[in-house]
């Protein structure tokens, strides 16, 4: 039995939504082995308005992190989420320099759910200066596509279109910009483009706030697709179809917060 590795360099969301355990969920989902390399701890004060505290981490230990989980040999595909300081993006560069790894992709998370101010912008240009190049393909929402294209703010599909370009030229080969429930229209809208042709891929919206995590659950979904060998297309197609399920299925984890549901598309609840 052959069993295909998959790493995510990410964020810990104790919420258990999003982050590196939304990523280490999906990709068992899909029957892949998840390691994990945690940058930052994220949490979310429910006593002062849910407000988000991001902690990065010591970017040596992100190395030694690294060091460990590639000493068995390179994965079959890696996903970057939130990375936390210009060190830590340094880090994860030289770790895929230096080991050679395929089937990037970069989640350029630049800001928390329900915020819309970045992070660090620095770490904006890192991403889009470090890590992109060397990306196989890079899954930005409609803030992130607007920061990493200078666009700024999107609002149609035009506008999308107009980003992708720009962030292809870049030296990404692939960008999905995921329209979500953000972009006017009655459906979930997201682009693929891959430097010549443009996929829109839709589905009608989910009414529903138990969203949390759904951009780094597409993202890894992508990433646990690349790695069974699926191509970017069919990854991504199978990715969309994965976190639908997983949205269609979101729960309230408390009265602030609702995450999607990781077993959806395979039914887990139910094995």
């Amino acid at each position: 039995m052959t069993i295909k590795k998959t790493l995510t360099i990410a964020g810990s969301d104790s919420s258990g939504g999003a982050g590196l355990q939304a990523d280490l969920k999906t990709f068992e989902e899909y029957g892949t082995f998840g390691f994990s390399a945690i940058t930052t701890i994220v949490t979310m004060d429910p006593d002062n308005n849910w407000s988000h505290g991001v902690t990065p981490l010591d970017a040596n230990l992100l190395r030694a992190q690294l060091k460990t989980i590639l000493s068995g040999g390179p994965v079959d595909a890696m996903k970057t989420g939130m990375l936390g300081s210009v060190e830590i993006i340094e880090a994860t560069r030289d770790a895929i320099d230096e080991h050679n790894l395929q089937n990037v992709v970069i989640d350029p998370v630049m800001v928390c759910k329900g915020e819309d101010e970045l992070i660090q912008p620095e770490n904006a240009e890192a991403i889009r200066d470090l890590l992109l190049p060397r990306a196989l393909i890079t899954t930005p929402n409609l803030f992130e596509a607007g920061q990493l294209s200078g666009l700024g703010k999107l609002t149609t599909l035009d506008d999308m279109k107009a980003a992708a370009k720009k962030i292809v030229a870049l030296g990404v080969k692939y960008v999905v910009i995921k329209g979500g429930k953000t972009l006017q229209s009655d459906n979930a809208i997201d682009l693929l483009y891959d430097g010549t042709t443009f996929t829109v891929l839709e589905t009608p919206k989910i009414d529903t706030n138990f969203n949390h995590g759904a951009g780094c659950t597409f993202a890894a979904a992508i990433t646990a697709g690349l790695a069974k060998g699926l191509t970017v297309e069919e990854a991504v197609h199978k990715a969309k179809d994965f976190v639908t399920a997983a949205i269609k299925s979101g729960f309230a984890f408390n009265k602030f917060i609702g995450p999607v549901w990781h077993g959806a598309y395979n039914n887990a609840e139910n094995r």
